[in-house]
């Protein structure tokens, strides 16, 4: 340890010294360069002239004024727009008083005065001489407070907090159990590192937080922080990348030099992907970021995790991430943070409800089953929207249709009441959003329709038919992909059989719908002409989900043959069964047409009541779904 302290100090006796010869060679510089300006300046201003010259000026009245001093004199001349002064070393002449009376010239004598000539060369020379030196003083100690490098440049910027300042615990944490359990455990690897030591088990250097924006990877490390009551630095990859060549480096040695220094402790960096992005040369990249990649390699390679430090990142695009930072000894764990189950809505809604007054009708089961496929920052706005609602309603708690209209607020954006339809257009959307409704009823594989509307909606949305699982799913059929497509065909085919027209109103479902058909032919192998063959692979899972093709270029062109064919069946399907029914379809669509929003139970009673069919048993309560099918303006 007093050897790591002398060490230090010579290292900051040599940093001093450099810093004292860099200060020198600045203020010549700046001296020479002020001087040379200065000699410039007066060399415009102030010019010499011969005796001879100046007694010809007298002698043509050219002289507008003179000064006369023991050894020279100084004049200007008439009509002279730059004011220059002219000078010329003295001589003995009897005859000046003479010249200068004939001339006409204002003139007095000067007696040269030593002090003066002090006061000028100190104001020239030595009071700028001066100022250079305060300001490289204040420099130098604003660059000894920082500790980095030229003003703080090369410092980390890290945020630390300790203990429970975050205000975030593993209680404030709801569903993400599994992820949870990974970080809580490395919490108590710090706390009590004694009990996993006795059997040789080594504290993990880093795990990597991987998942879709919105799920908690952020509020997830914070937590750590509020449970973990060790210092805690957090910081954004972003954070390290500067226009200067070595700056992330610097930082990155800063940071793991700091966070050595107060070990036990946890170092947090948000969006890692900034500086950890895969290194390939054949495109060129920074060497800004791959110089700070490369730092933040070695010293995770290089601390002692014996000491207690752990590195914890967050991502959401793993696939770019450089291979030499995801293997095992840099970070050992990939904590993944998915999108909530069914369980996990219910427990991220009971934890942002729970500051919020709600009255006896709310049931956060029902929203939970209504919200498949929402992330935990969709289910805290939908709270908060229904919170706002409640308040311009002037009401002093949030009921079950609050959440409702905020769930709808969320998905399909809020009502346009300025957006007035004509006759024509609100009889067309009418039938659109009624054909998708009967389709969904009379395939045995859709999912019960709970809402219909021709309401307009600020995202664009003319109408749009909600449905909702009767439970969570994480597999779909082949069948119930087939009767998606046909039920996206819905709109379509109405505005077809009705109006013998078709409009722009179906480009959403028709984009939706090829998407389901090339996955089935690309992704899933769900048709013969290719079997099972991965032609596309899905790129930035947490993210867009774009699919890459894998395949040549012709099999590329019968793969849409094969999609077209797909959904062209789909559509003749939809057609039919709305053509069979087309006296269902005019009376739900006249319904709508005058309600202009009905529920999935008057729906069906309208149904039942033209074609008599019995009460199935996928008819839910529910009144609300996350998914929907929409008519785009």
């Amino acid at each position: 340890m007093e050897n790591n302290n002398d060490s230090n100090k010579d290292n900051r006796k040599k940093n001093n010294k450099n810093i004292i010869i860099i200060s020198v060679v600045i203020t010549l510089m700046l001296f020479l360069l002020f001087t040379y300006m200065q000699s410039m300046i007066n060399a415009s201003t102030y010019k010499e002239k011969t005796y001879k010259e100046f007694v010809q000026s007298l002698e043509d009245r050219e002289v507008k004024e003179v000064v006369v001093t023991s050894n020279k004199v100084e004049y200007k001349l008439k009509g002279d727009d730059k004011n220059i002064t002219y000078y010329a070393a003295g001589i003995a002449d009897k005859d000046l008083l003479n010249r200068l009376e004939s001339s006409g010239a204002d003139y007095k004598a000067k007696e040269q005065d030593s002090s003066s000539s002090i006061l000028n060369f100190v104001g020239s020379y030595i009071l700028p001489l001066a100022g250079i030196w305060i300001f490289l003083w204040l420099m130098y100690r604003m660059i000894s407070k920082s500790g980095g490098g030229m003003m703080g440049v090369g410092k980390s910027n890290a945020k630390v907090y300790v203990e429970k300042e975050t205000g975030v615990t593993f209680k404030d944490v709801a569903g993400q159990e599994e992820a949870k359990e990974s970080l809580t455990e490395l919490v108590d690897f710090l706390h009590n590192p004694g009990k996993y030591t006795k059997i040789g088990a080594k504290l993990p250097k880093g795990a990597l937080l991987v998942g879709p924006p919105g799920t908690g990877k952020t509020l997830l490390a914070k937590a750590v922080a509020g449970e973990a009551k060790v210092p805690f630095f957090s910081l954004s990859g972003s954070d390290f990348v500067e226009m200067f060549v070595g700056v992330g480096a610097s930082r990155v040695r800063d940071l793991f030099k700091e966070a050595q220094a107060k070990a036990p402790c946890i170092i947090f960096i948000d969006e890692v992907d900034a500086i950890g992005k895969s290194r390939d040369s054949r495109f060129g990249g920074n060497d800004e970021r791959e110089q700070t990649l490369n730092q933040l390699l070695s010293e995770m390679d290089g601390f002692d995790s014996s000491k207690g430090l752990v590195i914890l990142a967050a991502t959401n695009r793993p696939e770019v991430l450089d291979k030499a930072l995801l293997r095992p000894g840099r970070f050992d764990r990939r904590v993944i943070v998915d999108k909530p189950d069914l369980k996990g809505r219910k427990d991220i809604l009971r934890v942002h409800a729970k500051d919020v007054l709600m009255d006896e009708t709310v049931d956060l089961d029902a929203i939970a089953l209504a919200t498949s496929g929402a992330v935990g920052s969709d289910l805290a706005n939908m709270i908060n929207e229904a919170a706002i609602m409640a308040v311009k309603a002037g009401r002093m708690s949030v009921c079950q249709a609050d959440l409702f209209e905020a769930v709808e607020v969320v998905i399909a954006g809020k009502e346009k009441k300025d957006r007035i339809l004509g006759k024509e257009e609100k009889k067309i959307v009418s039938y659109h959003e009624v054909g998708h409704a009967l389709v969904t009823a009379l395939l045995k594989d859709a999912e019960p329709v709970q809402k219909i509307t021709i309401v307009p909606r600020t995202m664009g949305s003319l109408g749009y038919v909600m449905q909702v699982p009767e439970e969570e799913k994480y597999l779909m059929s082949k069948d119930e992909m087939l009767s998606r497509i046909t039920t996206l065909f819905g709109g379509r085919a109405a505005e077809q059989i009705i109006f013998n027209s078709i409009t722009t109103g179906a480009s959403n479902d028709i984009e939706k719908a090829t998407e389901l058909a090339r996955a089935m032919v690309t992704q899933y192998g769900m048709t013969d002409e290719f079997g099972l063959i991965c032609l596309e692979s899905v790129e930035n899972k947490y993210l867009d989900g774009r699919a890459a093709r894998n395949c040549a270029e012709s099999t590329s062109g019968e793969v849409d043959r094969v999609v077209m064919r797909l959904l062209k069946e789909c559509y003749q399907r939809a057609e039919k069964l709305l053509s069979e029914n087309k006296d269902t379809l005019d009376k739900i669509a006249e319904f709508l047409y005058e309600k202009e929003t009905i529920t999935g139970k008057e729906f069906m009673e309208i149904y039942r009541e033209v074609t008599g069919a019995e009460e199935e048993e996928k008819e839910t309560v529910l009144d609300l779904s996350f998914e929907e099918v929409s008519t785009e303006s």
